[in-house]
Formats: structure tokens, C-alpha cells, sequence
């Protein structure tokens, strides 16, 4: 008998989103709970694109959390749509998890998600993220200010960089979990496929390895998927905007573009446990973060 089948009565399960701004940390905070990497993460804001589940099992408990996009005041199509996939999961979850960037001064974004969260009237714990980035008086005067702003079941300083004060959070998330019984095997970490996750790993090299819009205007298609016993055969296509950000994506004599492989194909390796033969394409598909069939045809 596992330990999820023990104690029936007493167990919990349920769904929690982790809300914020871009950059908050929300990513990093997932991949820290599960103790594995699932969700991409960079410096660079609005990296996350889709709703990523991780699940974790405790003794008395299973928590199933939806790692969202960045919630923003969008502008432009793209991130219309990836601000509309992080409210749909918020509305399908028991408790929303509220992550607040302390290092960051800008409150605009934060004001969205505040007023998204009054709306689904929802249990809310708000986890102060990056707290090793400031003074411990400047902590205390934002509790303060947040109590003021909403009605919050839990305030936890964290830092899920560090891990700090992380299992302090998840004790706060068992206390409100609805009662029932665990929704998915203890084997399973993610509802996420290896090929969705495969080309995550590519986008994320992409916002890690290149600067200016190019990040932004770069989308990830995988067009094979072959998974062998010992090896994986992977071919995914980049997307570009303009003609102009092919070239800055290849790279002079292809290094940007070969660079881009090897890290994410480490990564691949990593997370299949095979050696990964990756092949990538740079194709421009003119303006398909405007285009809705672009973008439909791409998942968003």
C-alpha cells in the first residue's frame, strides 16, 4: 500500500493556480515544489506561453498546480491569448496561489491580477517571492500594504530560488485543500507530453540565448516526435516573424542556431533519460503572432 492509499478519510487533493505578474517567479517556484524541472524559466518576462501542470504527493495530500502565463495588460493578439489562458485556469482550481515579485517596483500588473482574483472570490495565499533580494523591513511593510488590498488566507515570504521558507508555503496550501481522494497516480509528475515538453526546452534557449524581439516573435513547433528505446529522434521548427530575425536566430556561420541545440538537447537528454538527436529548422511564418490561424495553428 503507497502512501497516497493510507488514511482515506483524512486525505486531500485539489487544484491550485500559481497567479502573478510576469517575472514573479512563478516557473522557478513549480520546478521547485516538484523537485524537478517542468516549466521553462528566464530572466526575460511573459517566458511561460501555456498552463503547466505539475502534481506533488505529500503523506496526507496531493497538489496539483497550474503554472499560468504571466497575467499582463496585453497588447497584441499573442498575449491577449496568453493572458486568457491564465484566467480560464484560475477559474477551474480550488485555490490560487497570488505570487508577488518583492524586487520588482512596478505595481501596474499586479493591480490586473488583483482584480481578477476579487472576481473569482476563491481562497488566495499570497507568497511574497525573492525575498533574498531585499531588506526584511520592506517584507513587512508589504504584508502589511497586501492585507489591506485583499482577503488572503496565508501570507508566506519565500524565495523559490533558494528554497526558502518553500515547505512553510506548501503547509499553508494542504491547510485549505478541499478533502478527497489523490486525482492522479503517484507516479505521475505532469500531464504534459515529452514532445510538448521538448519544445519547451527549445524556447527557453531561445529567450535565454538571444536579445532584443526576438524571443517574442519566435514560436516552437515539433514536427517529429520519434522516442527509441535508448534514443529519441526530434525534429521542431522555430517560427519567426520577419525575414530580418531568421538571420539573427541562425546566427553568423549557423552558431546562434547551433548553440541553441546543444543546450536544449542537454536538457532533453536530461529530462528522457536518452541521448536525443535534435534537429532544428528557422522558418519565417510572416507576422503569425498577429495572425489568429497562426496562432490557433500553433496552440495558443
Amino acid at each position: 500500500m503507497n502512501h497516497l492509499q493510507q488514511d482515506k478519510a483524512d486525505f486531500k487533493s485539489g487544484f491550485a493556480a500559481i497567479a502573478g505578474a510576469p517575472n514573479a517567479g512563478k516557473s522557478t517556484l513549480l520546478n521547485r515544489i516538484l523537485g524537478r524541472k517542468i516549466s521553462i524559466t528566464s530572466k526575460k518576462p511573459q517566458t511561460t506561453r501555456d498552463r503547466i501542470l505539475g502534481i506533488c504527493n505529500r503523506a496526507g495530500s496531493q497538489m496539483i498546480f497550474l503554472d499560468t502565463p504571466g497575467i499582463h495588460r496585453p497588447r497584441g493578439l499573442l498575449n491577449e491569448k496568453i493572458v486568457e489562458q491564465a484566467f480560464r485556469a484560475i477559474k477551474d482550481v480550488d485555490i490560487i496561489l497570488f505570487i508577488k515579485d518583492m524586487s520588482s517596483r512596478q505595481t501596474g500588473d499586479e493591480t490586473v491580477v488583483i482584480d481578477q482574483l476579487k472576481k473569482e472570490k476563491k481562497k488566495v495565499i499570497l507568497a511574497l517571492n525573492k525575498i533574498d533580494l531585499v531588506k526584511k523591513t520592506e517584507v513587512y511593510r508589504t504584508v502589511d500594504r497586501f492585507r489591506n488590498l485583499a482577503d488572503f488566507a496565508a501570507c508566506v515570504p519565500v524565495s523559490a530560488e533558494k528554497g526558502t521558507q518553500v515547505p512553510e508555503l506548501m503547509d499553508e496550501i494542504e491547510k485549505i485543500l478541499p478533502p478527497g481522494p489523490p486525482l492522479f497516480p503517484e507516479d505521475t509528475l505532469t500531464d504534459a507530453s515529452l514532445k510538448f515538453l521538448s519544445g519547451e526546452m527549445v524556447r527557453e534557449k531561445i529567450f535565454r540565448l538571444t536579445g532584443m524581439e526576438i524571443p517574442y516573435s519566435s514560436a516552437v513547433t515539433v514536427d517529429a516526435f520519434e522516442e527509441e528505446a535508448k534514443l529519441v529522434h526530434i525534429h521542431a521548427t522555430i517560427h519567426v516573424a520577419r525575414k530580418s530575425q531568421k538571420g539573427i536566430l541562425l546566427g553568423k556561420q549557423g552558431g546562434m542556431i547551433k548553440q541553441i541545440g546543444a543546450k536544449a538537447r542537454r536538457d532533453i537528454e536530461k529530462m528522457t533519460g536518452k541521448r536525443v538527436f535534435l534537429e532544428l529548422f528557422v522558418r519565417v511564418t510572416r507576422d503569425w503572432n498577429k495572425s489568429a490561424r497562426h496562432l490557433d495553428e500553433m496552440g495558443y
